[in-house]
């Protein structure tokens, strides 16, 4: 693995700790358990976005290192850049809702 690519995959990973460390102390003040999906769909595509990201470029250096027992295989890269997509789709789509959503009294 090239070390440049090393260096963004644990950045990237340290990213998704911190942000995963972030949003679970932040409380939601909602009763609805609908709320509570959109939130929980928001949330899971906002932090596997940064662990994606993180294994795209470690795969990435993996399959350019030329060390055959570490190929990973463009196969594999492009299924991380498939979760990637739905990962962002699902916190796009978990804002978009839940932004909509008015309270209910």
């Amino acid at each position: 693995m090239r070390v440049f690519e090393f260096v963004l995959a644990a950045v990237f990973a340290a990213l998704g700790v911190r942000s995963l460390a972030y949003w679970i102390r932040r409380p939601f003040d909602s009763t609805d358990v609908a709320d509570h999906l959109l939130y929980a769909v928001y949330l899971t595509g906002r932090i596997g976005t940064w662990f994606a990201f993180a294994g795209m470029f470690a795969l990435y250096g993996a399959a350019n290192s030329g060390d055959p027992s570490l190929i990973a295989g463009t196969a594999q890269v492009r299924w991380v850049a498939v979760l990637l997509g739905v990962l962002l789709a699902m916190q796009l789509i978990g804002s978009q809702f839940l932004g909509k959503r008015t309270p209910k009294a």
